[in-house]
């Protein structure tokens, strides 16, 4: 098993471009289709820890207000809301021991290798 963990959308260029370069670069991360597997709120809140932002931080405002997660919800709740609607979560999102970056643009992940 990898100690690198990608939550990543196979539809999302940006998503398939950060798995082909970490692959590039010899990782063969743990794949996280969190469309299908979305991280629990636990999860997410650990995710955040790493990544060292607020929910807010990882929202993609078009897909949330299409899920109807409400525009002034923060905190516990949103993330909540996230879990519950992973579309809205930004992607991808490349986690290392107790570190983590978002792949806009890819190769901002590669200070976790």
């Amino acid at each position: 098993m990898s100690d690198v963990t990608i939550y990543h959308n196979p539809r999302c260029t940006k998503s398939r471009q950060t798995l082909e370069l970490l692959r590039e670069k010899g990782v063969e991360p743990t794949v996280v289709e969190y469309l299908k597997t979305p991280p629990s709120p636990a999860e997410l809140t650990a995710i955040l820890a790493k990544l060292g932002k607020a929910p807010r931080d990882i929202t993609r405002a078009k897909e949330a207000a299409e899920a109807g997660i409400a525009p002034d919800l923060d905190g516990a709740a949103l993330v909540a809301a996230l879990s519950a609607n992973p579309s809205a979560i930004e992607r991808p999102i490349v986690v290392k021991g107790d570190r983590a970056r978002i792949g806009r643009p890819p190769e901002s992940v590669l200070d976790l290798l």
